[in-house]
């Protein structure tokens, strides 16, 4: 008797499906995306919008109230000062060294919000009415931790969710329970924890952990 062979696909594993939606993240957030503000800090730099090298960490618009935090690094324009333009990093203690004035906080603060610490260390001291942006260019990491492969920070990238981080960290281990995460992420007053699923979406400095499960 001869047996017939036909050709029938077998399915992909969970987890190469769930990091194949990184991909088209990625490329999304490849593009850079210019806002108004983005635009007069181009002006200011005597540049075009987008025409930096690297690609711009557009903020998510559900987190308009970002907190800046260690890690952060952000874009810095005094209209008319190239001396006191430039990009800067958040370092450890929340601080962040500025031109002039030296170091200031800046963990807790919205982007908005320090553009007007700086602009009153400032003035009038230094300059008579400083015109200022800041814009994040890159994010703080994100950690992912428990039963998962390789667990550690990664990279924040615009959109992503849960199972994306999952799929990152290399999948779970034989012992995680898979829909089920706790995440903890940085509030006004402090680390809140919260209950996650695989579509819940990931912020900046989050610390997500994969428990395990009971057999």
């Amino acid at each position: 008797m001869r047996h017939i062979l036909t050709d029938r696909p077998s399915p992909l594993p969970s987890i190469v499906l769930a990091a194949l939606l990184v991909l088209p993240i990625a490329a999304a957030c490849a593009e850079p995306q210019v806002s108004p503000g983005h635009a007069e800090a181009a002006a200011a730099r005597g540049g075009s919008p987008g025409a930096q090298g690297g690609s711009k960490a557009a903020l998510p618009a559900d987190i308009a109230g970002y907190q800046l935090g260690a890690g952060d690094r952000i874009r810095l324009v005094v209209y008319g000062e190239p001396n006191l333009t430039g990009e800067f990093g958040i370092d450890g203690g929340g601080q962040l060294g500025v031109p002039l004035i030296g170091k200031i906080k800046a963990g807790g603060l919205t982007a908005a919000q320090l553009e007007q610490h700086i602009a009153s260390k400032l003035s009038p001291d230094y300059l008579k009415d400083p015109s200022i942006t800041v814009e994040v260019i890159s994010y703080r990491p994100f950690y992912i931790v428990g039963e998962i492969k390789n667990p550690g920070s990664y990279p924040y990238v615009n959109g992503m969710t849960v199972i994306n981080a999952v799929a990152l960290a290399g999948g779970y281990t034989y012992r995680a329970r898979e829909n089920d995460f706790k995440i903890e992420r940085g509030a006004k007053n402090g680390i809140r924890t919260i209950e996650g699923a695989p579509g819940t979406e990931v912020l900046p400095g989050d610390v997500i952990t994969v428990d395990e499960r009971f057999f």
